[in-house]
């Protein structure tokens, strides 16, 4: 790859991730092919839509598509830099899964060329990137491969995790620091003169070990802050206490900035990368082990307290606002509100209305518990117990007029002017059930 031309760039993994990264880098100037698995996917974007739901993201794919810079396939083609961005998900017993990497890894190989770059950016398990690396040389035993050559190796192989917010993506593609790791120095180089092609923010080389736990260990320090915010709200419930006020006063302490409790922890990052770190160390991470645990059950808890208001009022009809897994964003993965609300909507059945602007349809599992789609208006019209499971911005404006007869039970904290007796009617509920 020459520095005084623009690569042709591969992006392997059309999602979340995938699909904003590359629509990036064909924003800089540079030939981008997506690669994705699923036609379905390839004829949108190549259609310049966009199967995803992030903020601008549309208006900059049909723009690079029509300008003939990013076009996608399901078939790969040779390009100067790879940039490998799939899913790593964990199994049943959350060992980490990285057959997608490794898949990818495969595909990359097959037209791999002196002189290529192949950056990793899928959050991963320590090591992921030395398994990429070895898997390359064992299908390509005709290049020279970094850290197994003591000649000057013929292509460049590192790891350059995302961090971003849903909702912020291409802002934060661009103006955030980056930490590029390389199996060697030299990988890092050449990894680092491709990202400033297109990112504004100080990026930092290291090495790939390090890269990769850098990922894992800024997910799982929120994991575990925001453990301490959930577990907090389990004691508050306990004792009779609006958490909310208990926290807005802590807060006032110069050192103290204790987070927003919710009804789980859910998305692809914090709800998994902090996994990869107890199966890597398993015995030197009670800490972390502990605050997934925390997280997890605080669903169980939100589900026992809703349980409890909806069965106390046998009559009323319940309407959950929120499946996504954070605000304004239509992402459902590991969602905690989705899983609060399936639940119910299993027990209670047409009694649940489910209200999400970002979902065109209800997910699969609420197929056949009788649970139906309604929008907001609707919600205040009709249902007399409101569940807020998901901070939407369209919730948060809805005012005190509307929902002052309603049963609350706010596990977002976005109305604090809710009357009192009603949210704490959902905790003495709860602590009576």
């Amino acid at each position: 790859m020459k520095s005084d031309t623009k690569p042709d760039v591969c992006v392997v993994g059309l999602g979340y991730i995938g699909l904003p990264t590359a629509a990036v880098i064909a924003r800089a100037g540079c030939q981008v092919l997506g690669l994705d698995v699923s036609q379905t996917v390839v004829d949108t974007i190549n259609r310049g839509e966009i199967h995803i739901e992030e903020v601008d993201l549309d208006g900059l794919v049909q723009g690079v598509v029509s300008r003939g810079l990013l076009s996608a396939s399901t078939e790969i083609a040779p390009a100067d830099v790879f940039v490998i961005a799939v899913p790593t998900p964990f199994d049943k017993n959350h060992a980490p899964d990285i057959s997608y990497v490794l898949a990818a890894g495969r595909s990359v190989a097959a037209v791999l060329k002196a002189g290529d770059v192949v950056i990793l950016e899928s959050t991963s398990p320590v090591g992921t990137t030395d398994k990429l690396r070895d898997l390359i040389a064992e299908l390509r035993p005709d290049l020279k491969i970094p850290g197994l050559t003591r000649d000057t190796p013929d292509v460049s192989i590192a790891y350059c995790p995302e961090r971003v917010l849903p909702g912020r993506i291409l802002e934060e593609l661009t103006n955030n620091d980056r930490s590029i790791g390389g199996i060697t120095p030299r990988c890092a180089r050449k990894a680092l003169a491709f990202y400033k092609r297109f990112v504004r923010g100080e990026c930092v080389t290291t090495d790939a070990r390090s890269a990769e736990m850098t990922k894992l260990v800024e997910n799982a320090y929120r994991d575990v802050n925001i453990a301490f915010a959930n577990e907090l709200s389990m004691v508050a419930d306990r004792m009779g206490l609006d958490v909310w006020e208990v926290i807005r006063l802590a807060n006032r302490h110069p050192r103290v900035n204790i987070l927003t409790p919710g009804p789980g922890v859910g998305g692809h990052c914090i709800a998994v990368d902090p996994w990869f770190i107890v199966h890597g160390a398993p015995e030197e991470t009670p800490l972390i082990r502990t605050a997934r645990g925390v997280n997890d059950h605080k669903m169980s808890h939100v589900i026992a307290k809703a349980e409890a208001l909806v069965e106390a009022h046998p009559e009323a009809k319940v309407a959950c606002l929120g499946l996504a897994f954070k605000a304004n964003i239509d992402d459902f993965r590991e969602s905690p509100a989705r899983f609060v609300t399936s639940r119910l909507a299993r027990k209670f059945g047409s009694r649940i209305h489910i209200v999400e602007p970002y979902a065109a349809q209800l997910p699969i599992e609420f197929t056949d518990t009788g649970a139906v789609q309604i929008d907001i208006d609707d919600a205040l019209e009709t249902c007399e117990i409101l569940i807020v499971l998901v901070d939407h911005d369209v919730f948060r404006v809805v005012p005190l007029a509307e929902r002052s007869e309603k049963l609350v039970y706010d596990t977002r904290g976005i109305w604090p002017d809710q009357p009192r007796v009603v949210r704490e009617a959902a905790a003495r509920l709860a602590l009576t059930a």
